[in-house]
């Protein structure tokens, strides 16, 4: 059977693989093979620069073949590197010698042969291909869709800042709010959020079998290694603002300086954990908005021919938000078990973290799902303000609090008893507080002041907040 998107295990390579075409190239085994070669070919032309007499600076020439190398690696160059895998059954040892082959015909290159992988173990490879991994995958398409997510919030938000809604404590009327401050909550806290996932450090080591440089000071003792490990893996990418106009090549992660023969991915749990933590603070939007379509506060843009239901054609279901939600939770069990299993390795090396690394493509693909699907579900709200009003009208006892409150200002004794007296578990009328209201030995001002207040107009600051919020 050929594989297509019909045939795919993975929903992700199957029913959404043209959503996720933005990640694949990032995350998938291909990518995973171009950062190899680029890592080897990294480590290979900084070793030329490093002052070995063995080993002369490379030409201008041979750079920009190096450098074609890496920048036009291509699935053909993967199938071959695959090929080349069967005989050797060691996945890097295959990148090694299909970059051997590309030096053959290159006198000057094919010279230097041998510096291809030198003093290398494979982590030192794929460590560092992980972290160019990440590194695309979280800068170019996760930070992207979150703050999609979060701009088109923010214009909800700053849009409904004033209109009034009826907030909901334990499932029970309470104090009113409006729409624009309860999107500007999630606005805040998926902005700090955001941020958390932005500055997590991209680590990558260089330093042999097991973390202390064995190999390297064998060849040349005298040698500072670790200055050097530190430049090749710290120095800008090619093409990254601040790269070396003289052709020197780096990885522009941050160095580790101590590990085993694994890097000791605290950094990816720490990323994991935060990009977990936005997604929880997702999944409460997803289900809080599901909430408020089922109460009628939203609508939903309709699209020609799209159907909600196979048997009930009234029906609009808001499938994005229940979308999001499911993909949201697959995201966070594979990102809670990558955070917790990496950063353990038995003595110095085991090799359970290298088929469960092979998935964090996976958790960031249900991840970037499911924003889009948060996304689309935000572009087709419409709010409803008579459905809102009406909401709001028919709960005048939510105005219990600040008649009360007013009522202890004025030392007004069982203030609160008061008030519970007469609206707890009962319907409560605009009337029947207005007498409440007219009865109290409060000022006349403040009496006044509690008649013109209805459950539309008791916001407090919810506006003024929500507006604090800068325009995306």
């Amino acid at each position: 059977m050929d594989l297509t998107p019909l045939s795919a295990l993975s929903p992700l390579d199957g029913r959404y693989a043209a959503k996720l075409a933005t990640l694949r190239p990032l995350m998938s085994e291909l990518g995973y093979m171009h950062r190899r070669v680029q890592v080897e070919l990294t480590w290979f032309v900084a070793l030329s620069d490093a002052g070995f007499a063995e080993f002369k600076p490379l030409t201008a020439a041979a750079r920009a073949y190096l450098a074609g190398l890496m920048n036009d690696f291509s699935e053909a160059d993967a199938q071959a590197i695959k090929a080349i895998e069967k005989v050797t059954n060691h996945d890097v040892k295959a990148v090694e010698y299909w970059i051997k082959s590309k030096l053959e015909g290159h006198a000057e290159l094919q010279a230097a042969g041998e510096f291809v992988h030198f003093a290398c173990t494979s982590e030192d490879i794929n460590n560092t291909s992980h972290a160019l991994q990440l590194k695309g995958g979280r800068d170019q398409v996760l930070l992207p869709v979150i703050d999609t997510v979060v701009a088109r919030l923010t214009t909800l938000a700053l849009a409904h800042a004033e209109v009034p809604m009826l907030s909901r404590t334990h499932g029970q009327t309470a104090s009113p709010t409006t729409v624009g401050k309860e999107l500007a909550n999630v606005v805040v806290r998926l902005q700090a959020a955001r941020e958390k996932i932005a500055v997590v450090p991209l680590r990558a080591k260089m330093n042999g079998a097991v973390g202390n440089y064995n190999a390297h000071l064998s060849a040349w003792p005298d040698f500072n290694w670790e200055a050097f490990a530190r430049r090749v893996v710290e120095a800008p990418e090619l093409g990254e603002q601040g790269a070396s106009p003289t052709g020197a090549f780096g990885l522009g992660l941050t160095f580790q300086p101590y590990s085993i023969q694994i890097e000791p991915h605290d950094y990816m749990a720490e990323l994991f954990d935060a990009l977990a933590r936005a997604n929880t603070i997702s999944i409460d939007l997803s289900r809080d908005i599901w909430g408020y379509i089922s109460l009628g506060y939203f609508k939903q843009k309709l699209k020609d021919g799209e159907i909600g239901s196979s048997t009930m054609p009234h029906k609009v279901n808001p499938i994005d938000f229940e979308n999001a939600e499911g993909n949201f939770g697959l995201a966070n069990a594979l990102l809670r078990h990558l955070s917790e299993k990496l950063p353990i390795s038995r003595w110095q090396r085991d090799l359970t973290d290298s088929t469960v690394l092979r998935n964090m493509g996976v958790a960031l693909g249900y991840a970037v799902l499911a924003y889009q699907s948060l996304l689309t579900g935000l572009n087709k709200l419409e709010l409803n303000e008579a459905a809102l009003a009406a909401d709001l009208d028919a709960s005048w006892e939510v105005l219990a609090e600040p008649i009360q409150t007013v009522m202890r200002r004025f030392g007004v004794a069982g203030a609160y008893e008061k008030l519970k007296e007469v609206t707890r578990g009962q319907t409560v009328t605009r009337e029947a507080l207005h007498e409440l209201i007219r009865s109290l030995e409060i000022p006349a001002a403040e009496k006044e002041r509690l008649l013109a207040l209805t459950p539309g107009t008791y916001t407090g600051m919810a506006a003024e907040l929500a507006k604090r919020l800068a325009p995306p």
